[in-house]
């Protein structure tokens, strides 16, 4: 694949970043891909390593050697129905998937790993600016209704394949707009809206019908998820309306941290604050929009969504933003030789740190502290690690400013009553319960019922959620017409 010494001759070359001074006034991305002849190169470094460890890397088992030969070669057509074969919406991963891919490539076992997220973003990009991506209607119609619950990677993934099939789609979604998680969750600047706008007019032309403002089941009083819904329709009415349902919907509900001063005025969610921002952005206004500006900002949670706070905080014009991680401060580099081809545990450090923000490992919230109903500070002690234990460290105890917390501790489960509303078993972590068996896959307890993504398997990653999607339609395919051609 590639270049047979292209490994040996050219060096990993790296998306670029607009500088942090222009990025930080602007909602807009502000990555820059690479251009055809540095993808080239990138695709080059491949090696004909006999076992492509980089497809198993990858959840959705994108055919990443044989695109990466053909960018190579510069037969981008090809590279795109390649990439499409696997993959129903590579402008979303090639701008938010980790890339897990990278680290299981075989180069990186001693050497840097191919480039391969951007060969992908470089591929999809291409193929949307010469026409390549169009819609792909059914030859024949199955007569079959299929409602898909939840609009985000796993929903539309599973939707667009079902359509493909022949069977009559029907999206709902409880917020005002197409996306999920994908329109209200992904600050603007890390995806902008308009890739998914413009994948919902290919999916109409393929026959997907799009039903926002829609929420199916009910949600629980005094629930901090968000829900712009100005239409409800019963479990029972869409079972009765439709011959199959998939529930797709995201894993919503957040991780809390129950301690004194958590009902202080100035603590939020991070899906309280991030799909304001992106409602904000639309075009829309809102009053009382949780704003970072001028404030000392904390945001407890060191993963991407807390990365995403701290972006959205800095463009707010936040006056200072420090981020908390529960855990010690991972190596700056991994150990290959142990981890390699899996996920490696290493210092992550993204585009939002480099914009501004201090960091803090080993740290643990102890208190809110507040003035006249409102958050003033944060009350923390240093904590230790030992045999998987936790314990705080003696003399440790501090006080950090902060008129702003934003809670991004990850999310612990889909809205539990949405699930109770169709009667599906939970396993215990709050998901729905079904199994991913070549047959039956994806079913719940309730017939005719299917569930995949964050309902399904609990708070992944975009790739994971597509990968679901694309193998419950599958599933929900062969559950309809007794077969299915379907890819799984």
């Amino acid at each position: 694949m590639g270049k047979v010494t292209g490994f040996l001759e050219y060096e990993r070359l790296e998306e670029g970043y607009e500088p942090v001074e222009k990025r930080l006034k602007t909602w807009k991305e502000f990555v820059i891909g690479l251009k055809e002849d540095e993808a080239k190169i990138q695709g080059a470094r491949c090696m004909d390593c006999g076992t492509p460890f980089c497809n198993n890397g990858c959840p959705i088992h994108n055919i990443i050697p044989d695109f990466n030969d053909l960018v190579y070669r510069g037969q981008w057509r090809q590279a795109i129905e390649v990439l499409h074969s696997t993959n129903n919406f590579p402008e979303f991963t090639g701008r938010v998937c980790p890339a897990p891919c990278e680290a299981a490539c075989t180069l990186n076992v001693n050497d840097d790993p191919v480039g391969i997220k951007s060969i992908e973003h470089a591929i999809i990009d291409r193929a949307w600016a010469e026409g390549w991506v169009v819609p792909q209607p059914p030859k024949h119609r199955t007569g079959k209704k299929v409602a898909i619950v939840g609009s985000g990677p796993a929903g539309l993934a599973a939707a667009q394949q079902l359509a493909r099939a022949g069977h009559d789609v029907t999206v709902f979604e409880k917020n005002d707009r197409i996306g999920g998680l994908l329109r209200y969750g992904i600050p603007d600047f890390k995806m902008e809206k308009s890739h998914i706008d413009r994948r919902i007019e290919q999916m109409k032309a393929e026959g997907v019908s799009f039903r926002p403002g829609v929420l199916v089941g009910r949600m629980p009083e005094g629930s901090k998820v968000t829900n712009w819904a100005k239409e409800t329709l019963s479990a029972e009415q869409l079972c009765k309306d439709f011959d199959a349902v998939l529930l797709a919907g995201g894993a919503e509900q957040s991780r809390d941290l129950p301690v004194p001063g958590r009902d202080l005025d100035g603590i939020h969610f991070a899906m309280e604050f991030l799909p304001q921002q992106n409602k904000v952005v639309a075009g829309d206004k809102l009053k009382n929009q949780i704003s970072a500006a001028g404030k000392h900002v904390i945001v407890i949670g060191g993963g991407d969504t807390g990365s995403d706070c701290v972006g959205t905080s800095n463009r707010h014009g936040a006056k200072s933003v420090t981020q908390f991680e529960l855990l010690p401060m991972p190596p700056e580099h991994e150990d290959k030789p142990l981890t390699w081809p899996y996920w490696p545990y290493k210092l992550r450090t993204s585009s939002s740190h480099e914009e501004g923000c201090v960091r803090e490992f080993a740290i643990a919230t102890k208190e809110f502290l507040g003035e006249k109903g409102r958050v003033t500070g944060v009350k923390t002690v240093r904590v230790e690690w030992k045999d998987g234990k936790m314990t705080e460290v003696p003399g440790t105890e501090q006080v950090l400013k902060a008129d702003l917390v934003l809670l991004a501790m990850g999310f612990v489960s889909p809205v539990g009553s949405v699930l109770e509303a169709f009667g599906v078993d939970k396993d215990a972590r709050g998901n729905a319960k079904a199994s991913t068996d070549f047959i039956g896959g994806y079913r719940t307890n309730v017939d005719k019922v299917f569930a995949a993504g964050d309902m399904r398997r609990g708070q992944s990653l975009v790739v994971w959620a597509i990968r679901e999607g694309r193998q419950a339609a599958r599933a929900v395919d062969e559950y309809l017409m007794g077969t299915s051609d379907l890819p799984r």
